[in-house]
């Protein structure tokens, strides 16, 4: 039996791919969460073998989520089902660690063969999403070095998002139970190894790369 864990912030779209899955006499679903913080304690819990990942959402995204849960479980896989296929967000994702990419408008029959495909090791992706990862490669040997998230550290990218999504130092000392001095020395590394000056290009920064949504 493949277990299975979902995450969207979305309940409906939860309850629609849980209810197709256990159809499947193989696939069980284990657990839902609402957003990356909650998926990457889930997971430590629960120990899925798939995690079935949407991208933007509160909090945590689902491609930080996706690091820290390939990094704290082993032998789980992460499936990324996004309506995004914008090539900052997808390779991002890739580069976090994800099995799979499918994008939101995808068939019930193709997440399940992708849930097959990736636990069987192997790697799954949407046809619009193979173009992009191709593009992507023939393109690497004539881009520039720019700046990523993978320059920032797991903290720094959660900070990111915060500030992106309009929290202040001190709703983020809350929120993640640092001090606020520490919140902005976070602030300021992320400015110079990003080399950006202020909270709007910050903000362009992290939508740009998928680290937040453009809502809050």
């Amino acid at each position: 039996m493949i277990k299975i864990l979902l995450v969207d912030d979305h309940k409906l779209m939860r309850e629609g791919i849980r209810s197709m899955l256990e159809q499947e006499n193989d696939l069980t679903v284990i657990g839902e969460a609402g957003n990356g913080r909650e998926a990457v304690d889930l997971a430590e819990e629960l120990s899925p073998d798939i995690v079935v990942m949407d991208i933007n959402m509160p909090d945590m995204n689902g491609t930080e989520a996706t690091r820290q849960i390939r990094k704290q479980v082993a032998g789980c896989r992460i499936i990324a089902l996004s309506m995004h296929s914008d090539k900052y967000i997808v390779m991002e994702m890739l580069k976090a660690g994800a099995s799979g990419y499918l994008l939101k408008d995808c068939s019930g029959r193709d997440i399940i063969s992708a849930i097959h495909s990736v636990h069987e090791g192997k790697s799954y992706l949407s046809p619009e999403i193979t173009g992009v990862v191709i593009e992507d490669f023939v393109q690497a040997s004539d881009r520039k070095p720019g700046s990523t998230p993978a320059q920032l550290t797991a903290k720094e990218r959660e900070v990111l998002q915060l500030i992106a999504e309009g929290y202040t130092s001190k709703e983020i000392s809350a929120h993640l139970h640092i001090a606020a001095k520490t919140v902005d020395a976070h602030r300021i590394n992320i400015m110079n190894k990003l080399d950006i000056r202020n909270i709007a290009e910050l903000t362009k920064f992290a939508i740009r790369h998928g680290i937040t949504h453009l809502e809050k």
